[in-house]
């Protein structure tokens, strides 16, 4: 080697040396920039003046080193260094460490929720989420939501990261408690919309519907809805929602009480699409489950959102509309048209409307040439309009007929408790002896 070579080498060997050690200085000197202002904020108050400022910034390190010994004010600005420092360059124990104490950080101080995407935390954090350990996964994982939480430079961060490729691929290996932990980080990254990183992937969509399927919790179900209604709410990740088999999962979701409005909210979104509303159509569990929702008096919100998918698929549609006609729609539309929510009862009457309109329409002529709908008491057909007045008239009195007997139920209940409560204080002032 020629000593022209080896003096290349030696200057390229020391030139990289001073580049990293230059990274490391600035590094460290942005965190300490960060220790001043927060030292000058506890200990001068927001009184201090721009001359203050100025002394704080031109401190020597021995200054630096006094004010880090003082435990209350700079507690928090020493346990960000050293956690800081400690996931950089630390072992494997004190990356652990130092992703619960970034949590706690996180969840408590904003400022430094957002200081940590400058000091590259986030990158070392989803780096650690690939390891086999599950401690130390799940710390990372734990400092991830909370550096997620309300930060969308954060979450962007995460997914540029490559957070997506380091989910596990068996949930059952996975325990409940971090599939619950999965699912609130992947609710937190599903509201970030416009981002060219998609979660409508077969593979997560198969994650979250595997952790919603076999959660036992209903917070873990919940934060999987929650991703499922994110996602449904852009149009055009329908398509591997519908395909990836979401609909089934979510109309058995809709029929619990406790987990009905969200999986209904995800449904209504899907419902305006072309796939969306021909999986709904093909279930087979549909319309009755959602006619059965509509009973739901204590739900007003559950009632709206299933008026409103009925109304979608029964537009235009009279081979739906005769479905729910044989399922017993007309007589619970009946009651929510007169005890429901005024949103509920406008979408009850409009759908109402459209029997109505139907049945109208098979009053008219079956041959010849037709020339429009005939109204009720057409010359042409009298006594078939005759028969659909006194169907209607029925339909109205018997629904009439059950809310009156509800609410003479509801107020014989009531004069009867207020009865027994008048029994009960006459009897007991009679027994006073004064």
């Amino acid at each position: 080697m020629s000593p022209s070579q080896t003096q290349n080498m030696s200057s390229t060997s020391s030139s990289s040396i001073w580049l990293l050690s230059y990274r490391k200085l600035k590094f460290f000197t942005r965190i300490r920039r960060f220790l001043q202002s927060k030292a000058a904020r506890k200990r001068y108050g927001s009184s201090s003046d721009h001359s203050n400022k100025l002394t704080i910034k031109n401190s020597t390190d021995k200054e630096e080193e006094r004010m880090e010994k003082e435990s209350e004010p700079e507690g928090d600005s020493v346990v960000l260094q050293k956690s800081v420092k400690g996931l950089h360059f630390g072992s494997w124990e004190e990356k652990e460490m130092a992703a619960k104490a970034i949590e706690k950080l996180a969840k408590e101080d904003v400022k430094a929720r957002k200081l940590m995407a400058e000091l590259g935390v986030t990158h070392m954090l989803v780096s650690m989420m690939a390891t086999e350990v599950v401690g130390r996964r799940r710390a990372a994982m734990k400092a991830l939501i909370e550096l997620a939480n309300g930060n969308f430079r954060n979450k962007a961060l995460m997914l540029e990261a490559g957070i997506l490729s380091k989910l596990p691929k068996d949930i059952d290996g996975v325990d409940e408690q971090t599939r619950q932990e999965f699912a609130e980080l992947l609710l937190s990254l599903s509201s970030i919309s416009n981002t060219h990183f998609s979660l409508s992937t077969p593979e997560i969509l198969q994650f979250v519907i595997g952790i919603l399927e076999s959660a036992s919790s209903l917070e873990t179900k919940e934060y999987c809805l929650g991703v499922l209604y994110n996602l449904s709410a852009v149009l055009e990740n329908a398509g591997p929602l519908v395909s990836n088999g979401v609909m089934p999962s979510l109309l058995k979701l809709s029929s619990l009480k406790e987990l009905s409005e969200k999986a209904l909210a995800a449904l209504g979104h899907l419902v305006v699409t072309l796939m969306g509303k021909k999986a709904m159509e093909d279930s087979s569990v549909v319309p009755e489950s959602l006619i059965d929702i509509l009973t739901w008096e204590d739900k007003p919100k559950c009632q709206e959102l299933s008026a409103y998918i009925l109304m979608i698929l029964a537009h235009q549609s009279s081979k739906q509309r005769d479905k729910m006609s044989k399922a017993g729609i007309v007589h619970v539309l009946l009651e929510v048209s007169l005890l429901g929510s005024p949103l509920a009862q406008k979408r009850a009457i409009k759908l109402l409307q459209w029997f109505k309109d139907e049945r109208q329409a098979k009053m008219g002529p079956h041959s010849g040439p037709q020339t429009g709908r005939f109204a009720i008491g057409s010359p042409l057909h009298p006594r078939e309009s005759q028969e659909g007045k006194k169907m209607m008239k029925n339909l109205v009195k018997q629904s009439l007929h059950k809310n009156m007997e509800m609410i003479t139920r509801r107020a014989n209940a009531a004069a009867d408790a207020s009865k027994l409560k008048s029994l009960v204080l006459s009897t007991s002032s009679k027994s006073l002896p004064y």
